[in-house]
């Protein structure tokens, strides 16, 4: 197989596209719902409390379980896909009727339901790019994941900002609405992954995700590392708008530059990042992303001195955006090799929801802090709140690689196995009765190999 052609086949296409519609409801419940409630005269510190409808990003591990044990028609992962999409699409037409009559309660409760949907959408989306590529491939696969996100966000926020200049915001979220049906379209097309789920599990097995996942030695500092890692990032991402609006900049010089000059930035950063995690390896990729993503958040303090300069402003967003770009793939492998592939969708769950905590929880207060400390001491608020993140690391420097499965011989790595022939079969032999064996990964260097037991 050409090196081509393992880049560039249908698995990475299909994680592309479903990254695309994981991304595409996102800021429509974020920046973008901002920018209208700041249109429509809502003030800073109600905006920054908006943060917390983003909630169901921080609990989906809760009901992630039920999503591991059941099937339905259409198959483990595309049938529930199919249910969420469908509902994705009638609540972002509910939010953009809240939306238009400015009540904040009611907009809130509608960006809630949409949250939940998307974020049980990111679930099954999560757990179908982990069992579809193998642990070789979760690097690259994030990459081109991450910019498929990506272009799902500048589609909604940067071209939604500008169509809401022409439109109003309400048909914005229509024609997201109209997209999301698209998406369900592609989850006909793409294949069932291989399952390793055992059918004669009884119900209470639904907590062995999380019992399997605590047995590591280093399973509470996966997790704060987990929590740390974007702090910075999320804190001054949760305010970028506000900020560029209170510089002066108008609503279509953001969605054309903030959006559509800086999305080739993060392809960029995405397609550099996983080249560099495929020659590094993820634990000195995080090392690297981290330093140029904690840089990027100290340029908004920069961004804040210059005044609204469009050229000022084109630096700062395409250092951000590849910067941005680069790290986030890194960090998604990173969770990706720490599930067990017969619990894909809690364990990724589980760990992507602590991703989501400084989103919701951290980011909340953000308006306040910046109404206090000014836009400049705002921004180096969160540069340093990028450091501790980059500290955890060395917890992981002697065992940078996962203790995944304990025993769990579905995850031994054979790299020299042909990808596009390769299948996990179902085995109920690995139905989660013993723990303790010894498992072996390839994953931290091209040239190493880690046991964990």
């Amino acid at each position: 197989m050409t090196t081509l052609s393992k880049v560039f086949n249908r698995r990475m296409a299909t994680a592309f596209a479903m990254g695309f519609y994981s991304g595409l409801p996102l800021l429509l419940t974020g920046s973008v719902l901002q920018a209208w409630l700041k249109e429509k005269g809502i003030d800073l510190a109600t905006i920054g409390l908006f943060a917390l409808v983003g909630l169901p990003y921080t609990g989906k591990f809760l009901w992630a379980p039920v999503f591991d044990r059941f099937t339905l028609a259409g198959g483990r992962r595309r049938g529930w896909l199919i249910v969420v999409q469908v509902g994705l699409a009638v609540s972002l037409v509910g939010l953009g009727w809240a939306g238009s009559r400015a009540e904040p309660i009611w907009v809130a409760l509608a960006a809630l339901v949409v949250a939940f949907l998307s974020a049980s959408q990111d679930i099954l989306i999560d757990a179908y790019r982990r069992e579809s590529l193998t642990d070789l491939e979760q690097g690259l696969g994030a990459s081109f994941y991450v910019n498929g996100y990506r272009l799902g966000m500048l589609l909604t926020s940067g071209g939604g900002l500008i169509l809401a200049d022409l439109w109003g915001f309400q048909r914005v979220y229509w024609v997201s609405a109209a997209l999301m049906i698209s998406g369900i379209l592609v989850t006909f097309a793409v294949k069932e992954p291989p399952s390793d789920r055992c059918d004669s599990l009884p119900v209470r097995t639904m907590l062995e995700p999380f019992c399997e996942f605590f047995r590591r030695r280093q399973a509470l500092a996966i997790l704060l590392f987990i929590f740390l890692y974007k702090l910075g990032d999320t804190m001054a991402s949760h305010m970028s708008l506000p900020f560029y609006l209170d510089l002066g900049f108008t609503k279509t010089q953001i969605g054309a530059v903030v959006k559509l000059f800086g999305f080739w930035a993060t392809i960029l950063g995405g397609l550099v990042g996983g080249a560099l995690i495929l020659r590094l390896g993820i634990y000195p990729a995080l090392w690297l992303f981290g330093l140029l993503q904690a840089a990027s958040t100290a340029g908004f303090a920069l961004l804040a001195q210059i005044g609204p300069d469009l050229w000022g402003l084109m630096g700062v967003i395409s250092f951000e955006n590849l910067s941005s770009g680069m790290g986030t793939a890194a960090f998604v492998a990173f969770m990706a090799v720490h599930t067990d592939r017969r619990f894909t969708a809690t364990q990724y769950a589980l760990l992507s929801s602590l991703m989501g905590v400084p989103r919701v929880m951290i980011a909340a207060p953000t308006g306040w802090f910046a109404q206090q400390l000014g836009w400049s001491g705002f921004f180096l608020l969160c540069t340093a709140a990028a450091l501790p993140g980059l500290l955890m690391l060395l917890k992981f420097r002697d065992n940078p690689l996962p203790e995944v499965g304990q025993g769990a011989d579905a995850l031994s790595v054979q790299p020299d196995v042909d990808k596009d022939a390769e299948e996990i079969p179902s085995d109920d032999s690995r139905c989660p009765t013993q723990v303790g064996e010894e498992s072996v990964f390839t994953l931290g260097h091209p040239h190493q190999s880690y046991s964990s037991r």
